[in-house]
């Protein structure tokens, strides 16, 4: 009889797979992570941890961001406000409104509660704000049937026909966070997030991963117990497939000396820099996040 002799580890298959980080700094690392209410920068974590390379840090918090988005989530349901906003800073000579610039344009849903009060919210980086990329963007997370409410653009009405009802509020007039309070809200909290535990420094390439994160605290942040969240990001981080180093950033120049100063610890937690070359989703790495557009309220 032949017998066929393999060797394997328990975190082959996850995102652990062929780490040389100690799995309890992992654990210690996910703890932090689903633990602190607005978050971690790599930076931080590194000093707490003792972890001898920022880029292990920043890889690892990158690692985790990729696996909070579980397949096959349901999707949002009842009435949900819909709209959408930049997230970058403010570009002299550049209307607001949805005046397309070098800002990230970013598609925001999120259940409305009676009397008051929010549920779960989806935020996506969006190419455009046309109709076959809104009706897109609805049918992956909004259930059918919901009610939409959304502001007067009028690919909305297209995108939602034949399967939500929708309610138009036309903000002619009214002030933005009074038409769609809930997504201007949301939209508020993530940038402040943004510009407060990762210093504005989340660039264009992986902007969507920092986005991740937060619609993750943003939907668990009535949880009572940290340690169901934690139990939550080790679930997935098992059930997902390995992440490699490659797969969060193309050419990589590993830093040496974590940043002493707040203008290089900004740069810094962007992520390794990649120099003229682009990230490895292909978009260029310029963008900072250096003030609020006002257009996005």
């Amino acid at each position: 009889m032949l017998r066929l002799r393999r060797r394997t580890s328990v975190t082959a298959g996850t995102i652990f797979d062929r780490t040389r980080t100690s799995l309890t700094v992992w654990f210690t690392a996910c703890w932090q992570f689903a633990a602190a209410k607005d978050g971690i920068s790599a930076l931080s974590l590194q000093r707490s941890l003792e972890i001898g390379s920022y880029q292990t840090a920043w890889a690892m918090l990158h690692r985790m961001r990729s696996v909070l988005v579980r397949p096959g989530r349901e999707r949002l349901t009842g009435v949900v406000e819909v709209d959408e906003t930049y997230i970058g800073g403010e570009e002299p000579g550049l209307r607001g409104g949805r005046a397309k610039g070098k800002k990230l344009l970013v598609g925001i849903a999120v259940e409305r509660h009676q009397p008051r009060g929010l549920g779960r919210c989806r935020m996506v980086v969006l190419p455009n704000a046309k109709t076959d990329t809104l009706r897109a963007f609805l049918a992956d997370h909004v259930e059918e049937g919901a009610t939409v409410i959304t502001d007067g653009w009028q690919p909305y009405r297209a995108a939602t026909a034949g399967r939500y009802a929708h309610v138009r509020q036309p903000g002619a007039g009214r002030e933005a966070n009074t038409t769609l309070p809930g997504v201007h809200r949301v939209a508020s909290l993530a940038k402040r997030w943004l510009l407060g535990t990762h210093q504005g420094s989340a660039d264009d390439a992986h902007l969507p991963s920092y986005l991740d994160e937060f619609v993750f605290r943003f939907n668990r942040r009535r949880s009572r117990s940290r340690g169901l969240v934690f139990y939550r990001v080790l679930e997935l981080a098992v059930a997902h497939e390995p992440v490699r180093y490659r797969d969060l950033v193309l050419n990589p120049r590993t830093p040496t000396t974590p940043p002493a100063t707040r203008q290089s610890r900004q740069a810094a937690d962007a992520g390794p820099p990649a120099g003229p070359a682009t990230m490895a989703s292909g978009w260029p790495a310029q963008l900072r996040l250096d003030g609020y557009p006002r257009a996005a309220f």
